[in-house]
C-alpha cells in the first residue's frame, strides 16, 4: 500500500480530500458518489474521519475498508483516544492493517460535545495525541500524521507552547502534519516558519475549506478558532442572500488563497469536501492539480 509521504514526493503539488462516515444508506450513497467522481482526478490520498468518542467508528472502519479494497484511491483513516483504552485503540489500528490501510492521522480528539470542554482521558487510555503517535507506529509499518493549528490549540497558552507540542508529536513518530482551517496563507506560512524554527523539518500540509455558502464560512470561523478579517467577510457577507453570487465570491476567495500557497512550495492542499465533490474538483481544475489522464 502506498503511503501519504511517498505520494507527495514528485516535482509538482498535488491535492487531497476528506470525507466524514455516512449516518445512514442515504448518506453512504452521496459519499460513494462523491468518492467516485473525486478518483477520476486522482487525489494523492483521500481520509476519513472518526467521529467523537468513537462515535462513527464503524462507519470509517467500513468504509475506509471499502475504499481500499475497491477503488484505485489511497486511504488515510483517522484515529482519535476519545473514550478508547489502550486494548480499544490497538484492536481498531489491527483492522485498518487487517483491511490494507497503512496511513492513520492520530489525533487526541475532542470531548465530545464540546471541542472546547475539559479533556477527561479514558482510565485505560491515552492523554496526548504524541503516545497515539508512538502506538500506532509500534504496531506496524504506519504513515502517521497529525493535526497542527495555525491559530494554536484552543488549550495552548501561546502559539511558542502548541508549536513545542506539535513537534513533540513529530518526533514521536509521525510523518507529517495537517494544518486545522485557516484564512490567510501568511497564518499557516507562519506556522511553517515556527516548526522549522524549532529545528523540525517534518511535512506540514494545509487544510482547505471551499468556501460556497454561509454555512462553510461559519463552519471555518468556528473550527478555526479565530475570527474571520474584515477583508474576508466585507468580501463574502454582503452576499449571503445571493447563493450564486456567494459561491462564486467564495470560490474566488479560496482559489486565491491556494494558488499563494503553491507559490510558497507546499506539496499537498487538503480538501475538506463535506461529502460533496463538485466545489473541488472546480478548485482542482482552476489551479491546475488535474493530473495528465484526467
Amino acid at each position: 500500500m502506498t503511503t501519504v509521504v511517498e505520494r507527495l514526493r514528485g516535482d509538482r503539488p498535488v491535492f487531497s480530500v476528506e470525507f466524514f462516515p455516512p449516518r445512514d444508506a442515504a448518506d453512504e450513497a452521496v459519499l460513494w458518489r462523491s468518492i467516485r467522481e473525486l478518483e477520476a482526478f486522482d487525489p494523492a490520498y483521500m481520509s476519513i474521519t472518526y467521529g467523537a468518542g468513537g462515535s462513527s467508528r464503524d462507519g470509517t472502519i467500513r468504509s475506509i475498508a471499502r475504499v481500499a479494497t475497491e477503488t484505485t484511491l489511497v486511504p488515510m483513516a483517522h484515529l482519535t483516544a476519545v473514550n478508547h483504552s489502550v486494548a480499544e485503540l490497538r484492536n481498531v489500528i489491527g483492522w485498518y492493517a487487517a483491511v490494507g490501510v497503512r496511513n492513520v492521522l492520530a489525533l487526541r480528539g475532542d470531548p465530545p460535545g464540546d471541542p472546547y470542554g475539559e479533556w477527561v482521558p479514558h482510565p485505560e487510555g491515552l492523554n496526548y495525541a504524541e503516545e497515539l503517535v508512538t502506538l500506532v507506529r509500534s504496531l506496524g509499518d504506519f504513515c502517521v500524521g497529525v493535526s497542527a493549528f495555525p491559530y494554536g490549540h484552543p488549550r495552548s497558552p501561546d502559539l511558542d507552547t502548541d508549536t513545542t507540542y506539535l513537534v513533540r508529536k513529530l518526533r514521536a513518530g509521525a510523518d507529517f502534519a495537517i494544518a486545522q482551517l485557516f484564512f490567510e496563507a501568511e497564518d499557516f506560512l507562519r506556522l511553517r516558519d515556527r516548526v522549522a524554527g524549532a529545528g523540525c523539518d517534518a511535512l506540514l500540509i494545509p487544510g482547505v475549506m471551499p468556501l460556497t455558502t454561509p454555512r462553510t464560512l461559519h463552519k471555518t470561523i468556528e473550527l478555526s478558532g479565530a475570527s474571520a478579517p474584515d477583508r474576508l467577510l466585507r468580501r463574502l457577507e454582503p452576499l449571503a442572500g445571493d447563493p450564486r453570487a456567494f459561491r462564486a465570491e467564495g470560490l474566488d476567495v479560496v482559489t486565491e488563497l491556494c494558488e499563494r500557497l503553491i507559490a510558497e512550495g507546499v506539496p499537498d492542499l487538503h480538501f475538506y469536501t463535506f461529502n460533496r465533490s463538485k466545489a473541488t474538483r472546480e478548485l482542482v481544475t482552476r489551479l491546475g492539480l488535474l493530473p495528465a489522464r484526467a
